[in-house]
């Protein structure tokens, strides 16, 4: 089954857009985490410091003090101080294990403190409830050995206004995807819509409705019209080239098969008939040949309206045949067109349209239907006509060796084995009225079939 390019630009964008969407919802939710964090150590930070200024030089705590701080501290937040003569805490933060502390980078001197302290380092851990932490810690260095410093607050103080954020991130993001997706619908519509009108052209190119592709394309396509048009040229020119290699040889073998037939029918020269035999049977096989090839190169592309055809051939008829004071009339719808070549169509309907006005009493009809996926031409006269027992031999094959200038042989034969050439037929019938239709089977353009 053809795959089709929207749908597979339409699969990409879609799993594009995804990606994006959750490659950006990841990158902000750690912007957004980033942010929060750094929010926070900085609050713990400045409460580390105060907790800091409680280490005495000689090692102790300064407990009164410490309860003069408490107020000035978050709400939910906890911190412990451990120096080697005692410890001071809130909110049960226990102290830091030595696993804990082997996984932090070693303390370094700060001297913005009088005893010497670290720089401020994270951690988690749990208290002693379970309930998870998120905080700071360090060393301040006294007389009796370092003491360490610890300030946390809940990890639910962080993970809170992250997820709060994240949901109408998630709703924005959602949002973005709607909206991109219906901005890849739209290009993609707009975007293809040039291929979608080359397609049309090519097909009106097929139908016949245009001989090339229009040269106002996008520069994108316009190399890819510009071969098309080339393509279509060489097709049109190998199917000249076709049309007057068959010709050539038609009209090259046409006297030699008459001549050979004139010289089997003399007395004498034949009297077994097989000459005779050899010659239908060569005329048969040229025949049969030379259809094969018009067939091939009738191209179903080939539109030829019949009522200009019609019209330009009556006009022409009406000054030939003035002195008979024969009216012609062409009845024939003007969008009515047939897949057959006009020069061809010119010598049928010519043929046939000059023999009625040359037999007509007074008036000649030209008319035209459409019957499934052919064409009804009819020719018709009010002249003798041709009794019923002789119009299969006006029709025959043979009759085309006989080239008199008038009478309906010659240009009923021409007419019928153009016809078959191109899949119809041609048949000869009573005229309303009296005289002789003509009636003309012949493909539709496919432009009209469709």
């Amino acid at each position: 089954m053809p795959r089709s390019i929207r749908g597979r630009l339409l699969a990409l964008s879609a799993v594009a857009t995804l990606l994006a969407l959750v490659v950006a919802g990841v990158a902000i939710g750690g912007i957004l985490e980033r942010f929060v964090v750094h929010g926070a150590d900085q609050r713990l930070d400045n409460e580390g410091f105060v907790l800091a200024s409680l280490v005495k030089r000689d090692g102790g705590i300064d407990r009164a003090r410490a309860t003069e701080i408490e107020a000035g501290f978050a709400p939910g937040d906890v911190w412990r101080i451990d120096t080697p003569t005692g410890s001071l805490s809130r909110g049960g933060l226990p102290p830091l294990t030595e696993a804990t502390l082997d996984r932090l980078p070693p303390p370094r001197p700060d001297r913005r403190h009088d005893h010497g302290v670290s720089p401020w380092r994270p951690f988690d851990s749990d208290l002693t409830d379970g309930a998870p932490v998120h905080g700071r810690w360090r060393t301040v260095l006294t007389d009796a050995g370092p003491a360490m410093v610890a300030v946390a607050t809940p990890r639910e103080t962080i993970t809170r206004p992250i997820l709060g954020a994240m949901a109408p991130l998630i709703l924005s993001l959602l949002a973005l995807g709607v909206l991109l997706a219906i901005a890849t619908l739209v290009q993609l519509r707009i975007g293809l819509r040039p291929l979608d009108r080359l397609r049309d052209d090519i097909a009106a190119v097929r139908n016949g409705r245009a001989e090339r592709l229009p040269d106002d394309q996008p520069a994108e396509l316009a190399p890819l019209a510009s071969e098309l048009n080339a393509l279509v040229a060489d097709n049109q020119a190998a199917l000249a080239a076709a049309r007057g290699s068959a010709a050539n040889l038609a009209h090259g073998l046409k006297t030699p098969i008459a001549t050979l037939a004139l010289v089997a029918g003399e007395p004498g020269r034949d009297p077994d008939g097989r000459l005779a035999a050899l010659v239908a049977r060569l005329d048969a096989t040229v025949r049969h040949h030379l259809g094969r090839a018009r067939a091939g190169i009738a191209s179903a592309r080939v539109v030829t309206p019949v009522a200009a055809v019609a019209e330009g051939l009556a006009t022409a008829l009406r000054r030939i045949h003035a002195e008979h004071g024969v009216v012609i009339e062409v009845a024939v719808s003007a969008d009515l067109a047939v897949a057959v070549d006009r020069t061809d169509l010119d010598e049928m309907i010519g043929n046939l349209a000059d023999n009625a006005m040359r037999w007509a009493r007074s008036r000649v009809v030209i008319g035209a239907r459409v019957a499934s996926s052919s064409a009804i031409v009819t020719i018709s006269d009010d002249g003798p006509g041709i009794p019923a027992i002789e119009r299969e031999r006006a029709l025959a094959k043979g009759a085309r060796l006989d080239e008199r200038g008038e009478g309906h042989g010659f240009g009923l034969a021409i007419a019928h084995e153009l016809a078959i050439l191109y899949g119809g037929d041609l048949t000869l019938g009573d005229a309303p009225g009296g005289g002789l239709t003509a009636t003309l089977t012949l493909p539709l353009a496919r432009s009209i079939q469709q």
